[in-house]
């Protein structure tokens, strides 16, 4: 997978003179459409003053986890951690949220903008063990960017 092309295309949409939530929506697509493993890509926007995420735009199947709070699964655990978790093989996590049982493996990236998490971007996998390294590499850089567009 070349990453380079999606980056040039990120980098257009945040740049683009559209709302927050359509260019993360576009993102989102841009992402689910380019890289087959990624089953479901969305945005979950952090409330610090709830401790809690509530899901923003996304491409996949509905999920039932619209509020998830920090804690709570492996978004809400990367809220508390603010580190990128990546979990090759969710039946073996037990504090896990279930959006689909087809979801084997996911990755869940905080966006963080002056030393707080605002937003994370979480994607699943019908793949077990689907996120590579330069999968982190490249949804942290994308995250660094996006972080832009959060006040």
């Amino acid at each position: 997978m070349e990453y380079e092309p999606l980056m040039e295309e990120i980098e257009k949409i945040v740049n683009e003179n559209k709302g927050r939530d359509e260019k993360l929506r576009q993102i989102c697509s841009l992402l689910y459409q380019h890289i087959p493993y990624y089953n479901w890509v969305g945005f979950y926007m952090a409330n610090e003053e709830k401790k809690e995420l509530t899901l923003g735009p996304f491409i996949g199947e509905p999920t039932e986890h619209v509020r998830i709070p920090f804690g709570k699964g492996i978004c809400g655990q990367a809220a508390v951690a603010k580190t990128t978790f990546v979990v090759e093989d969710v039946s073996k996590e037990s504090n896990y949220l279930s959006c689909s049982p087809e979801v084997e493996s996911e990755i869940v990236v905080p966006i963080m903008k002056n030393g707080r998490m605002v937003a994370q971007l979480d994607i699943d996998s019908h793949k077990i063990n689907a996120f590579s390294n330069r999968d982190r590499k490249f949804l942290e850089k994308i995250c660094k960017r996006i972080a832009t567009l959060f006040d």
